[in-house]
């Protein structure tokens, strides 16, 4: 009995010894040790670094306005799309076109002689100047000399030829319109908002993060990602001095979320662009020309939050001490002083 009881219990030893070893079969094997990290030199150059925010805009149109009749029915109205330009009409009123004419002041009473000395004359005489009509004086008098030029337009515009511009026969505004929407329609009382528009001049509108604000500053230099993938330089025309919050943001029930609106001009002639499209902006608030820079792998951390780099000269390799000046993330490099031109620099090979 004691045999066999020995013999049961070998058995159970030799099996968990069996069991032991298949386990030591089946464990993973040790991870190996990490190799040595690569490296490689690039030379210390002289170069452009600057300081860009990404951002994403909307493709829009600057301005807006509104045209307002002045009396009459409405008779035919332009497409949507349209751009108007001085000289041709806005809409049509009791079968006669209402011309646009160029300038900040809209009118407010009616051109003829006798009237007093304004602004508003010199608007008009600025007008029709630049439609080619001459033989007057451009200043604030309505005289005869103006009085004749008033009628030769008329003639060629095909309007009530008086010499006298009756008050909602011309609409002034500052530059062309570019019609986005019918505010009437065929058959009903040119009195009142009539269509409205904005200029032809495309522009990027930003709503930026009021922490980034502090950093842009009119003037900086943009450059636009279009839909299609072609570029536009531009440059920041306008910083709202003024954070709008947007109600949107609260539908989540978290806090309101604020924005400061800017707009950005693009640089060239005006293409064809989509209304409303989103684009992504690189701003450039800060740039330094002709500077030393090296990549910005090749910083090495130190205590204190100063930096290093490895300079290497054959099978010499000396860390050395740098200042940073502004890093460019966008290209990867950071302006440095320290180290002279061509130097070689140590980098992590990729």
């Amino acid at each position: 009995m004691a045999r066999a009881v020995g013999a049961s219990l070998a058995g159970v030893a030799v099996l968990a010894l069996a069991g032991g070893g298949w386990a030591l079969l089946r464990a993973e094997p040790p991870a190996p040790a990490a190799g040595p990290v690569t490296t490689g030199t690039v030379p210390v150059t002289l170069g452009d670094v600057a300081d860009r925010l990404q951002v994403n805009g909307t493709l829009t149109y600057d301005g807006a306005y509104r045209v307002n009749g002045a009396g009459g029915v409405v008779t035919r109205l332009p497409k949507i799309g349209t751009t108007i330009t001085r000289g041709h009409a806005l809409y049509e009123a009791d079968g006669r076109k209402v011309p646009l004419m160029y300038g900040s002041r809209p009118a407010w009473r009616a051109f003829a002689l006798g009237m007093t000395p304004g602004p508003d004359v010199e608007q008009l005489e600025r007008n029709l100047r630049a439609l080619g009509y001459t033989g007057f004086t451009v200043d604030r008098s309505y005289s005869l000399s103006t009085y004749y030029a008033v009628r030769r337009w008329q003639h060629d515009a095909r309007l009530p030829v008086t010499g006298a511009v009756p008050l909602g026969q011309v609409v002034f505004l500052p530059r062309p319109l570019r019609v986005t929407g019918h505010d009437a329609s065929a058959g009903d009382p040119a009195s009142g908002r009539v269509l409205h528009g904005t200029s032809a001049v495309p522009v990027v509108s930003v709503e930026l993060d009021p922490s980034m604000a502090p950093s842009i500053r009119k003037g900086d230099k943009v450059m636009v990602t279009l839909p299609d993938g072609r570029t536009r330089k531009g440059k920041v025309a306008t910083v709202s001095t003024v954070a709008v919050t947007a109600a949107s943001g609260q539908q989540d029930g978290g806090p309101p979320q604020s924005s400061v609106p800017i707009t950005i001009t693009l640089s060239g002639k005006p293409g064809r662009t989509l209304d409303q499209a989103l684009v992504q902006v690189e701003i450039t608030s800060e740039q330094h020309k002709n500077v030393l820079t090296v990549p910005i792998l090749a910083l090495l951390a130190r205590p204190g939050g100063t930096f290093a780099v490895v300079t290497v000269a054959g099978n010499r390799h000396t860390t050395v001490p740098v200042e940073t000046g502004l890093f460019d993330e966008s290209a990867g490099t950071v302006e440095v002083t320290g180290v002279p031109e061509g130097a070689q620099v140590e980098v992590p090979d990729e």
